[in-house]
């Protein structure tokens, strides 16, 4: 917190602002760029810091990212703003927490339904289209969107077991904005804190549950000691998060610097496709802190019908969110059609 009241104390302001957000120049002994990530320390030993040291090592004397981690030096819904302006660098992220003012924003994090697996993120983006429409809709805003990757389902944590829809009514969980606005639906209240504050707002008893992450989140960050029951259902497969930089360092790094940035991405979004998918398994069966709970199929097909209205609802908003979710249906539709593995019942 003491690093982030000087930042915010001297970002913007005269001299400071100059020196905090300075651009590469020619002569310059080394690069340095900061970014921030949206995960704690204990979650960004896997999800990030393994490959910003990786490329550091590699680009060694020529360039250095200086990794910080949830709200170290602004908080997370602040992210893309400070991005945009240059006070810092890069960014790990999704779009939706960290409120980025685009079309696309409200398909970040856990857009209800949309996926199963996290496999489906990389095809989406990559076959389906939804890599160019997001570098576009970045760069009407000054940032480059260098690549998207899955993370872990998400699933409730709660102090209370849930079997049953009646169960979430009137529960204050901790959540994505899109997916708040899509559980209000059954009666969860949505609440908003910093990312640190969480596990003593379950204890104090401010919250009842979290609907942020899959099970190997809540054991990695300490919430799975502050909760009894983790609920089978999920309302997403994967968590939709990125890479961003601001749009004048990206342009002002040299290609290989690039290519070596855009590598090391890949390599941490290679690496959560296993960790969280072997995690998610391996805590369910031998973890020893969580009861698990299921919501009767039955009962649950009321949400996943409920998430197609909320589809529909979102494309109606403009034109380049009802491309995004054309893009979903079309998807989830050739998934369905070729049966398993790709999609069971």
């Amino acid at each position: 917190m003491t690093t982030r009241r000087k930042f915010l104390k001297t970002a913007g302001l005269g001299a400071a602002a100059t020196a905090l957000a300075a651009p590469a120049v020619k002569g310059q002994t080394k690069i340095k760029w900061r970014l921030q990530t949206y995960a704690g320390p204990a979650l960004a030993e896997h999800v990030i810091k393994p490959h910003i040291e990786m490329f550091n090592r590699i680009a060694g004397d020529e360039m250095e990212i200086e990794l910080y981690f949830a709200d170290q030096l602004v908080p997370t819904g602040e992210l893309f703003r400070a991005m945009q302006k240059g006070t810092i660098d890069a960014v790990q992220s999704d779009d939706d927490s960290m409120a980025s003012p685009t079309e696309v924003t409200v398909f970040g994090g856990y857009f209800p339904f949309a996926l199963r697996y996290s496999l489906d993120v990389p095809v989406l983006f990559n076959q389906y289209g939804l890599d160019e429409i997001w570098k576009q809709e970045y760069a009407k805003v000054g940032v480059q969107h260098i690549s998207a990757g899955a993370w872990d389902p998400c699933h409730f944590a709660t102090k209370k077991p849930v079997t049953s829809l009646k169960d979430l009514e009137g529960m204050r969980v901790f959540t994505f904005p899109t997916a708040g606005r899509f559980l209000s639906r059954f009666g969860v209240i949505p609440v908003t804190l910093p990312w640190e504050d969480v596990e003593v707002a379950l204890q104090t008893g401010e919250l009842d549950a979290i609907a942020w992450s899959g099970i190997t989140e809540d054991y990695t960050v300490g919430w799975a000691d502050v909760t009894n029951y983790f609920l089978t259902n999920n309302i997403s497969g994967a968590w939709i998060g990125h890479f961003f930089a601001n749009q004048e360092r990206w342009n002002e790094l040299p290609d290989h610097l690039k290519d070596l940035f855009r590598a090391c991405t890949d390599a941490s979004h290679y690496y959560r496709q296993w960790w969280y998918w072997g995690g998610e398994a391996a805590l369910r069966v031998n973890g020893d802190k969580l009861k698990l709970t299921t919501i009767p199929a039955e009962e649950w097909a009321q949400v996943e019908a409920e998430a197609k209205k909320f589809w529909d609802e979102i494309a109606a908003e403009s034109e380049v969110k009802a491309k995004v979710v054309a893009k979903i249906k079309e998807y989830n539709e050739v998934m369905e059609k070729a049966g398993p593995p790709y999609r069971y019942g």
